[in-house]
């Protein structure tokens, strides 16, 4: 699932892009919703593409509607970055030293520092926990500029409210049914500056991911999509902050004909299996 704060990054801000509709194959029995024996990509019921498409869709009205009067892109004076200028290779820097409540903070005041900190915090705005409302306002407070935090509480309590979120199959609080587990997790792939100045940085985070509801009665099944994430950065209380942030869709590589895992390995690969503190 991705998000935005700032109206209309390529014109197109929202949650987990049209991308999401990706695995190629179901698995072999298990008699969950993914479905049993193996079937090319042309086998998937188009029951599952519309429940996909409608979870895609409330996702990006509920982003929309966290973005009225808001400024995607925000404004800068710095240096625009030449793609071709910047290594694709990682730094070898230490992001930082420490957490606050699982979100890296305290990176350095440089380029390296800023595109460490997009990476984490695309990271934290893109997952399962900025559907619950504790856990939000948490996320809020630890990533965004003071002067931003109020503002962007209100927004997004009002875009992930219960009414929305009962149409992904989850409590007020943004719990899934007992016995299912709601998925959204993040994978930055690499970053990019596009300015540079002072106090202020503008990056990109190009990310794929995954999203959905693992379960044996899930309608909505876990799917993956590819989008990157603009964020504008503050330099604020010795740290990054963000200072607003957008996304658009892709760009995306071709499917991979994998076979597709059941309800029960995802969920137990997402608990098993932990995050990163991601470095440029």
């Amino acid at each position: 699932m991705s998000l935005s704060d700032g109206g209309g990054y390529g014109g197109e801000p929202g949650g987990p892009d049209t991308g999401g509709q990706t695995r190629t194959r179901l698995p072999d029995g298990g008699g969950d919703t993914y479905g049993s024996g193996r079937r090319p990509r042309t086998g998937f019921s188009s029951r599952n593409l519309i429940t996909v498409v409608g979870v895609v869709v409330l996702l990006i009205a509920a982003i929309a509607f966290a973005n009225r009067g808001g400024d995607g892109q925000g404004t800068s004076d710095g240096t625009a970055k030449d793609a071709e200028a910047q290594s694709t290779a990682p730094t070898g820097t230490k992001p930082v030293e420490g957490k606050n409540g699982g979100i890296a903070t305290g990176f350095a005041k440089t380029e390296q520092g800023a595109q460490s900190a997009a990476a984490n915090y695309a990271v934290a705005l893109v997952s399962a926990d900025i559907l619950k409302p504790t856990e939000r306002h948490a996320i809020v407070q630890k990533v965004f500029v003071p002067a931003k935090v109020g503002e962007m509480q209100g927004k997004l309590d009002q875009a992930y409210s219960t009414d929305f979120l009962a149409k992904l199959g989850l409590d007020a609080k943004g719990n899934a049914a007992q016995g299912m587990t709601y998925i959204s997790r993040t994978v930055p792939v690499g970053t990019k500056v596009a300015s540079f100045k002072g106090d202020t940085a503008q990056l990109e985070v190009w990310c794929t991911g995954l999203f959905g509801t693992a379960g044996a009665s899930s309608t909505t099944p876990v799917t993956s999509d590819w989008f990157t994430m603009h964020l504008e950065l503050r330099w604020a209380d010795g740290d990054w902050k963000v200072q607003s942030f957008a996304q658009k869709e892709g760009p995306a590589p071709v499917n991979g004909d994998n076979k597709t895992s059941g309800a029960d390995q995802i969920a137990k690969a997402v608990n098993q299996y932990g995050g990163f503190t991601y470095a440029r």
